[in-house]
């Protein structure tokens, strides 16, 4: 398993990091996922093997938030 940390922007209230969780858990390969609305960061616990970074930013972009690099 590989932990990411993923800055994102746009984010106005805890809803929309409980929605980004929820696109982010649906990636097949993710185990899990934590947004932290006053950071501004996701952190993803995934099997490398089954997804990559690129999957999981789609995810967050896939929902109306932008990955910051």
């Amino acid at each position: 398993m590989k932990k990411e940390t993923i800055n994102i922007s746009g984010m106005h209230c805890a809803t929309c990091a409980l929605t980004i969780e929820k696109s982010l858990k649906k990636v097949a390969g993710v185990a899990s996922a934590k947004v932290n609305f006053l950071l501004k960061k996701a952190t993803v616990e995934y099997d490398e093997a089954r997804v990559g970074r690129k999957e999981l930013e789609k995810a967050v972009e896939s929902v109306g938030y932008t990955v910051e690099q």
